[in-house]
């Protein structure tokens, strides 16, 4: 099909893609002054008769569909019409979309945390769709596009079931076998329940980077849709916590009855399932940490649950190069242990030490005005822990007595060295394993 000039008040800008039942065109609507996409169906005079009744059904499927979606995460039909024998439908154009289907290949998956985000906004979408008496009926990666800005947009209604829209729908089966759930594959009518297995389906390729069910033809395809068990999606990606299996799990039962029943229902899990995530990444986060405290020199002598200890007495801070670290002249309430990177100590604007890794700072809480004698400044990024004075007095009589001797042990070292100002203690030896 050669590329129209314009379709009704649209200038044709550009050819963006060409699919099995047409073209899509970048354009230009001259009144509001933005640009569209713009699908026009293939009804070629070459084209057999079937094929071209079936293009019609999607087209006038898609045409009432106009003006009648208002959700964030579905891409909005504007208009629709006919010229020059042209069938199109007009929609939102969204710079730099692409489909999901790039993520769905090994070395290439996203982080399970931005999988969970986008496969709630689709069953959010989905909801509101349903509940407009809207099926979708052919959910899969290909037809939800990722924007510029992850956000995620629901295309393709063209062989939707709407109700009240009997004379355009399609009949039989439709829908992309390898997303069909079981009840599709026996043709029985399509549900709500439908689109979230298909959901799910794509929520188990966007995981795992496989689909659950395969076949070297539909035959076999359909028989492992109605009969076979998916592998459990941690036997293919291991980072996957349980939370989120389960409910993959549930999306994709071939019972229909207990599958979500509303796209609400699916999205409310995965709230839940993120809170999961999010307490585990605390305990991630915590546990490496430990580890990392537990290399320092300062930490050597310390017990684990001692450095547990610490850590709930301290803030782990970030600084980047040249930001200020402390004050000189502030009140300050805190020890200071270098963890990553490096610091200037600075005096009157001077620079009178450097800190690194495994150094300490912090003789303030020990003065009467717990007063900063210098400042701190950071030489390189940085993570410094910043330990409360007042908590680790609350810590353990043993914590104590051994975070106050490392911190004791740098003021004697610095005096026996004969160092001025509030330049670092030296530097012992970092312990690499501790058993």
């Amino acid at each position: 099909m050669n590329a129209p000039e314009k379709l009704g008040k649209f200038v044709v800008a550009q050819e963006l893609g060409r699919g099995s039942t047409g073209t899509v065109y970048l354009c230009h609507d001259s009144f509001l002054g933005k640009d569209v996409a713009i699908k026009v169906y293939s009804l070629d005079a070459g084209t057999d008769e079937k094929t071209v009744q079936t293009r019609r059904k999607l087209f006038f499927n898609e045409a009432y569909l106009a003006g009648k979606m208002n959700h964030p995460n579905i891409l909005p039909i504007y208009d629709a019409g006919e010229d020059g024998g042209h069938c199109y439908v007009v929609m939102e154009y969204v710079r730099g979309a692409q489909p999901l289907t790039l993520f769905c290949r090994a070395g290439n998956l996203l982080p399970v945390r931005k999988i969970v985000e986008i496969i709630f906004k689709c069953a959010k979408a989905l909801d509101y769709a349903h509940r407009k008496g809207l099926v979708h009926r052919d959910i899969k990666p290909g037809n939800i596009m990722m924007t510029a800005d992850g956000d995620v947009r629901i295309v393709d209604f063209g062989v939707a079931h709407m109700a009240g829209n009997d004379g355009g729908q399609l009949k039989g089966l439709v829908g992309s076998p390898s997303y069909m759930a079981p009840e599709q594959m026996r043709q029985q009518p399509s549900t709500v329940q439908t689109d979230l297995y298909s959901l799910g389906v794509v929520m188990y390729e966007l995981l795992t980077g496989k689909r659950p069910y395969y076949g070297n033809n539909l035959a076999r395809l359909v028989h492992q849709i109605i009969y076979a068990t998916a592998p459990p999606v941690h036997t293919l990606r291991a980072d996957v916590p349980p939370v989120l299996e389960d409910i993959v799990d549930k999306s994709l039962d071939k019972d229909v009855t207990r599958r979500y029943q509303t796209g609400l229902e699916f999205a409310t899990d995965l709230t839940r399932a993120v809170r999961t995530l999010d307490k585990l990444s605390e305990e991630l986060a915590e546990q490496e940490r430990f580890n990392i405290l537990r290399r320092l020199a300062f930490f050597e002598d310390f017990s684990y649950p001692e450095v547990y200890e610490v850590l709930q007495a301290s803030r782990w801070q970030s600084y980047g190069p040249g930001e200020n670290v402390v004050t000189e002249g502030e009140l300050d309430d805190c020890f200071l242990v270098m963890v990553l990177g490096s610091a200037d100590v600075r005096r009157g604007g001077q620079v009178v030490g450097r800190l690194s890794e495994g150094d300490c700072y912090g003789e303030a809480p020990y003065l009467p005005e717990r007063r900063a004698m210098a400042g701190i400044v950071a030489a390189t990024p940085m993570s410094v822990l910043r330990v409360n004075a007042t908590l680790i007095e609350q810590a353990s009589t043993q914590c104590q007595l051994r975070f106050h001797k490392m911190f004791l042990r740098a003021l004697i070292e610095r005096l026996a060295h004969g160092r001025k100002g509030e330049a670092a203690a030296p530097k012992p030896q970092a312990v690499t394993q501790k058993h």
